[in-house]
């Protein structure tokens, strides 16, 4: 008696699913991606053999371009519930006698590294967003001339306020090749005024010259 042939059949997959999966996943990260706005001051680090890494938060980096300007930039970190960038902006406004609404606030908490001087802080927020980069470049900087009265530099209220906040901050100088020496020991004194003696630099990693081939 002969074998009962049984016919093959194709096998056959639905990717339906799998799609509807793979495009839901791409929009959410459309939808949810926060991309870096872009950085109002242009700064060409200089290069060192070391490579230990700065801290990736409870950061403050103070950046120092070639023409002198000292921008800011604060981790847009949360502490206790609250927004770090936030609140000191809020403390800023109380000494500097400057109101700023919810919707300044708002925009604070996301415009990247910052250069203006507390009187030119709600001029800055105010802009529309495709005008405000063009103006921030044209800022001269968050305000460091101390004349021997530390009450009256904005960068050391600064650095203070967010150390109050955030009694982890640390802080980084990221200044320019061509930045001026008096400008860079001008900042370095303003930290250790408040005692910050430990402070990162930021620069490029190249190769060690004398490391073993």
């Amino acid at each position: 008696m002969g074998k009962i042939k049984i016919k093959r059949k194709s096998t056959t997959l639905d990717m339906t699913a799998m799609c509807d999966v793979a495009f839901l996943l791409l929009t959410f990260f459309m939808l949810t991606t926060k991309f870096r706005p872009p950085e109002p001051l242009q700064v060409d680090i200089p290069s060192s053999i070391v490579s230990q890494a700065v801290p990736s938060k409870d950061l403050a980096v103070i950046e120092i371009g070639k023409d002198n300007r000292v921008f800011l930039d604060i981790d847009e970190q949360s502490l206790n519930g609250e927004k770090v960038r936030v609140k000191a902006l809020e403390l800023m406004g109380e000494k500097y006698k400057v109101q700023f609404t919810p919707e300044e606030k708002v925009l604070f908490n996301g415009i990247g590294p910052f250069g203006a001087p507390m009187s030119a802080m709600k001029e800055l927020l105010s802009k529309p967003t495709a005008e405000r980069d063009a103006f921030a470049s044209k800022l001269p900087g968050v305000q460091t001339d101390t004349t021997d009265d530390w009450a009256r530099c904005e960068l050391f209220d600064w650095i203070i306020t967010l150390r109050r906040i955030n009694p982890s901050l640390k802080v980084a100088i990221k200044g320019d090749v061509d930045s001026k020496y008096p400008m860079v020991k001008n900042v370095i004194d303003i930290l250790q005024k408040q005692n910050v003696n430990q402070f990162s630099i930021v620069t490029n990693l190249e190769a060690n010259p004398l490391a073993k081939k």
